[in-house]
């Protein structure tokens, strides 16, 4: 007889209620849409945002091509300097070989006549003594000569060497220059290239807020440029007053503190900069036909008979540093913390400056850039 067997209830693992089946299919959606959808992206950054980093961009490359100017003087100069010493090795090279030629001149001559000079038993054997004292006098100036070349010889042989050293030490030093070089030079490209990258990534009407922003920032530049001008013929007006009371006229030859010989140079500078007006910014240029900033005011300033270092670092530690109110046409006004801008004052607020690439050299107010410093250079 087959055993009895009980059956059993239904497992309520094989039971779907209405709620739990719910809750599945919500939870299969979310998956869905958890795996459709893409990485969750950065927010757009506004173009306030856009501007202000295109901005720093071009003052990184700025900064970078200063380091690219110093590198590129820097190694003009240790080149000139390797060229120099090559020459001077060259040289002392074809002196030692003439010391050399001669010494060998004098062996030989020791091999004709015998290496040790004649003694009085030779003198005796001699069958003309006058044979033996032209021998003895040819041996004694040999031997007085010989010992003046050996000494040259060594003399030449330790300047040469020497020379030889400095100009090795030299190559090193211009090798290490010319991969500064390069390196500012790739700097430089890097930037730019981050710049362009991301204003061809914008569209029409982002261009469009970005021009405006642009304009803003030109407006509010001038409006500052204009309280300046008002500030400085304040100022002017007051010295003229002064000097009226103080010379009991009513015109004055010169405000007091100016330099004429000065204002003759500066203004000299500032015609040949506003000349350039028109000119592209090329970093590394000087003139020319294109400009990066410190190229503009070096150039100017040459135009004046003044020679200026190449880069803003050194230009401004060349001359007077005075005040922002105090500026007068032809000084040059720096700009931003690492002091990587420059531009010739104008007057009123106002420069001429090569801004950046793919911009031309431009009067534009001083402060469309923060301002570091002014200096009179000459």
């Amino acid at each position: 007889m087959a055993p009895h067997r009980k059956s059993r209830p239904p497992s309520g693992m094989g039971i779907r209620t209405p709620a739990l089946a719910t809750a599945a299919l919500t939870s299969v959606a979310l998956l869905s849409q958890t795996a459709n959808a893409s990485p969750s992206e950065e927010p757009k950054p506004s173009m306030e945002e856009v501007q202000k980093k295109v901005d720093d961009l071009y003052q990184q490359a700025g900064t970078a091509t200063e380091k690219y100017n110093a590198a590129k003087e820097k190694t003009t100069k240790q080149r000139k300097r390797v060229d120099t010493l090559l020459d001077d090795v060259a040289k002392r090279t074809e002196k030692l070989n003439d010391a050399r030629e001669e010494l060998g001149g004098f062996a030989a001559a020791q091999y004709r006549t015998g290496a040790a000079a004649p003694d009085t038993a030779s003198l005796l054997l001699a069958d003309n003594p006058q044979d033996y004292f032209d021998q003895s006098q040819l041996m004694d100036r040999l031997t007085s000569r010989q010992k003046e070349a050996v000494d040259d010889y060594g003399t030449q042989q330790a300047a040469t060497a020497k020379k030889r050293q400095e100009a090795s030490e030299s190559l090193q030093t211009l090798t290490t220059t010319q991969s500064t070089l390069k390196t500012s030079k790739a700097d430089v490209q890097r930037k730019l290239a981050e710049a362009r990258d991301l204003l061809s990534r914008l569209t029409a009407e982002e261009r469009a807020r970005l021009a405006a922003i642009e304009r803003e920032k030109q407006e509010e530049a001038l409006r500052k440029a204009d309280e300046l001008a008002r500030r400085q013929a304040d100022e002017e007006e007051r010295r003229r007053q002064a000097a009226t009371q103080s010379t009991g006229t009513s015109t004055a030859t010169a405000t007091p503190g100016t330099d004429t010989s000065y204002d003759a140079k500066a203004a000299k500078a500032l015609a040949f900069a506003r000349a350039q007006i028109g000119k592209p910014y090329v970093w590394g240029a000087s003139g020319p036909g294109s400009y990066d900033c410190s190229g503009l005011t070096q150039a100017a300033w040459k135009a004046a008979g003044v020679t200026l270092p190449r880069t803003t670092w050194d230009q401004v530690n060349a001359g007077t540093t005075v005040s922002v109110n105090d500026a007068r046409p032809g000084d040059l006004v720096f700009f931003f913390d690492d002091i990587s801008h420059v531009g010739v004052y104008v007057g009123d607020g106002m420069m001429v400056h090569a801004p950046k690439p793919g911009a031309y050299v431009r009067e534009e107010s001083i402060y469309y850039m923060p301002v570091h410093s002014v200096v009179r250079p000459a």
